[in-house]
């Protein structure tokens, strides 16, 4: 008989999840340490943060206020966006077209090898050219993001799909008597809820920490604001810095505390031992 593998052991979780704790604590503690020093008299208080705090984010910190709500902004567009093109045309290829999965997984992965700035070198045309039409509002920046998150989105949701026998759900509630609307809203997305707040968190994050596009298409976001704040004030900009971290760890904790919510939601108590 041939091994079965087993799950690791309390100790051996313990050891892997500590080993990565500590990979993303210690970079932290080392912000925090940074913003407390009080320079060459030695020493740590919290003069910095209760400055800030007190001034209300005023004078030239006020722009980095402008640019978190840009930057939440274009998540949300950015979620949508990919969202409301991917899940239904992923649909459509496993019912209707499944010989032209490779040529959907192709283009939806490749633009993780095309580097940010090279993007830009293709997209700046198309920009002058929406500049011209919409206007150059931050808010068109969600296009080119699409385009950036696209591959994590989709490896999230595709691996939700390959669990789900979705032709069987789809046949059945037609034969009962729903439209492809009902099908898609109220049979297929609840199955695949997992893998698409997965493609949002994913999304949110890269458009929360994305620079090189926003910088070079001369758009104001979270990342571009907190480099021109670092080069007049770095202890300044580092507590920007760990409070936009904060953020960000607090709408992803919402947005998925949503998804679980909706999910209890939908469970019926048992009584009497039948369902």
């Amino acid at each position: 008989m041939t091994a079965v593998a087993h799950t690791p052991t309390r100790l051996v979780r313990g050891l892997i999840l500590g080993s990565i704790g500590l990979v993303f604590a210690i970079p932290i503690v080392a912000m925090v340490e940074f913003t407390l020093r009080r320079g060459l008299a030695g020493g740590h208080d919290v003069s910095r943060w209760t400055a800030l705090f007190q001034g209300g984010f005023a004078g030239p910190y006020r722009t980095v206020l402008v640019a978190l709500g840009n930057s939440v902004g274009l998540a949300v567009g950015t979620v949508a966006i990919v969202l409301l093109l991917l899940v239904p045309t992923l649909l459509l290829v496993h019912l209707r077209f499944p010989h032209l999965r490779r040529v959907m997984e192709f283009v939806c992965i490749l633009p993780i090898s095309i580097p940010a700035i090279v993007l830009v070198v293709g997209l700046a045309p198309v920009y002058s050219v929406l500049a011209r039409l919409l206007g150059s509002s931050v808010w068109t920046l969600a296009f080119a993001y699409g385009i950036t998150v696209l591959p994590f989105a989709y490896r999230a949701i595709q691996a939700n799909l390959d669990g789900v026998d979705v032709r069987t759900l789809s046949e059945a509630a037609r034969t009962l008597g729903a439209g492809w609307a009902s099908v898609l809203v109220r049979v297929l997305i609840p199955n695949l809820r997992r893998g698409i707040l997965a493609g949002a968190f994913i999304s949110v994050a890269v458009v929360l920490g994305e620079f090189t596009i926003a910088s070079l298409l001369n758009r104001v976001t979270l990342q571009t604001a907190l480099v021109v704040v670092s080069k007049a004030d770095p202890y300044t900009a580092v507590i920007l810095s760990l409070l936009a971290l904060t953020f960000a760890f607090l709408l992803l904790l919402v947005i998925g505390r949503l998804g679980t919510v909706r999910t209890g939601s939908r469970r019926r108590p048992t009584t009497g031992g039948q369902p």
